[in-house]
């Protein structure tokens, strides 16, 4: 435990210049190098750790791709242009790996090759999405913010009040400790968190009061996010057990490596892209 709380304040103290620098360089950076080492545990985890010729190329995308997306927004690019490099670059890899488990169809059989390449594009897609997010949704420097409140929300309250309320399993053979009470409790927190989340912009962000908070709006996508959250943290949860791994790294002590730690965050910051396409969480109000 001592280890566990050690780790998470050296993990905040990381972090925080990179929240409070986010406009610069650091926020892409931070999300390629996140990606990278997500992209390699995932990798090691199948059983390919060594296995080079398909980890590369996944790692360049992972790397640019992040990066790819600040620089298209900062000299004033169409978004289209880096969608267009999102796609190509994901149709190139499935014919790259798949072409692999082709011709290597021994050592990288077709089974794994296809859970890399998903799970993969999954994680690189998902730190690209808060990328994107931050720079290209009304209001996204704020907004962002959402994908880590929700998930470590979640995953806290749904912790707690599992061990204090919780008596009926939710998936015990994916992940036993997990309860429906945790799993509710971790709901009516995170919508609590985006609610207040969007009072706290509104009063204390808003010095020229155009900021708008849609609370109902806030509220559902709590509900959402905090489902969605609950299931990302199950998915990796179902691999690490497929495979007979207890943790897909080591680079957080106690915790585990990347997916272990954002394994929620992953999700999230999906959903979250796709619920800020269709609705403003923070409007803006045009006097």
């Amino acid at each position: 435990m001592l280890k566990r709380i050690i780790t998470s304040i050296v993990a905040l103290i990381i972090l925080a210049p990179i929240l409070i620098f986010h406009n610069t360089w650091l926020l892409p950076v931070a999300m390629s190098i996140l990606a990278v080492v997500g992209v390699l545990e995932m990798t090691a985890c199948i059983g390919f750790k060594f296995k080079w010729y398909l980890s590369i190329p996944i790692c360049a995308v992972a790397a640019v791709l992040p990066i790819y997306m600040r620089y298209t927004f900062e000299n004033g690019r169409a978004l289209l242009s880096a969608l267009k490099l999102c796609v190509s670059l994901a149709i190139v890899l499935s014919l790259y790996v798949f072409g692999v488990a082709v011709f290597a169809n021994k050592s990288v059989p077709i089974a794994d090759a296809g859970l890399l390449l998903a799970s993969s594009l999954y994680i690189l897609s998902a730190f690209t999405a808060i990328v994107y997010i931050h720079d290209y949704i009304i209001n996204g420097s704020y907004i962002y913010l959402l994908t880590f409140i929700c998930s470590w929300t979640t995953d806290i309250f749904a912790y707690f009040t599992g061990r204090f309320l919780g008596k009926h399993k939710l998936i015990p053979a994916v992940s036993p400790k997990k309860t429906v009470e945790g799993a509710i409790g971790g709901i009516v927190f995170c919508v609590a968190s985006t609610v207040l989340f969007g009072f706290i912009i509104v009063k204390f962000f808003n010095p020229q009061a155009i900021i708008k908070a849609n609370y109902l709006i806030l509220a559902i996508s709590g509900v959402l996010i905090s489902i969605v959250s609950q299931v990302g943290d199950l998915i990796m949860s179902v691999i690490k057990r497929h495979y007979g791994i207890k943790d897909y790294g080591k680079v957080f002590p106690g915790h585990g490596g990347v997916l272990d730690r954002f394994d929620s965050v992953l999700a999230v910051s999906l959903i979250l892209t796709v619920i800020c396409t269709y609705f403003d969480l923070l409007s803006i109000v045009i006097a």
